[in-house]
């Protein structure tokens, strides 16, 4: 399966650049590229990649205002499949890229990445999962949410087993350390993570930790 990209930057050269390597990878695609944020969500929805790279700082509109565009709940239901996003930064723990998270993007990359991080990067966000470390992805939400949000009742639909999973989701655990923890089998963790996605209604396991930050559930 090709997983079908589109890049988003004002600089050309650097977009050009990308596209170069990512045009390189065995089952990548380059399907389109974009100069400001207004041409990203247009190009979202004509193209319908797989994953988006998508920088911060742009003219027009920024990449966090098209991240929150681009998950949008009336855009997102009309997409027969989703989309990842990955922020791109010249800044790390940058502000605007935990931002970006909250509206839905799948974590961030630096500017100055390499191919081999890149292409990682690309599959790992395709697969569902975050493309910065836990620990930074803890300490960039950290002071997001001034005022903690009350458990919404999904919450509490939750078996005690998947509340013990959805804790370790939200500590960065990966699932076979959440194997080991739970005394249980991997398949059975990633049966308990679907569980838990469905019930709060979540994409992947990178909203798991921001639900836990909005919801102070991170104990």
């Amino acid at each position: 399966m090709t997983i079908r990209v589109l890049l988003v930057d004002d600089q050309d050269l650097f977009r050009e650049g990308v596209a170069v390597i990512v045009g390189a990878q065995e089952g990548m695609e380059v399907v389109g590229q974009a100069g400001d944020g207004l041409e990203a969500v247009r190009l979202v929805e004509e193209l319908e990649p797989d994953v988006v790279l998508l920088d911060i700082r742009m003219p027009e509109m920024d990449g966090v205002e098209a991240t929150r565009q681009i998950f949008a709940p009336e855009r997102v239901a009309r997409r027969s499949h989703p989309v990842r996003v990955v922020v791109l930064t010249t800044f790390n723990l940058d502000d605007r890229a935990a931002t970006a998270i909250r509206h839905g993007a799948s974590g961030f990359l630096l500017k100055d990445t390499t191919p081999l991080q890149l292409r990682d990067a690309i599959r790992t966000v395709h697969a569902g999962n975050a493309v910065l470390a836990p620990g930074d992805l803890s300490t960039l939400l950290e002071g997001q949410f001034q005022s903690r949000r009350p458990t919404p009742p999904a919450y509490l639909t939750l078996t005690d087993k998947e509340r013990e999973v959805f804790g370790a989701v939200s500590r960065g655990l990966s699932n076979t350390e959440i194997a080991a923890l739970v005394f249980a089998g991997e398949s059975t963790v990633k049966t308990h993570v679907g569980a838990i996605l469905r019930k709060l209604g979540l994409r992947d396991r990178v909203q798991i930790v921001v639900f836990a930050h909005e919801h102070g559930l991170t104990g």
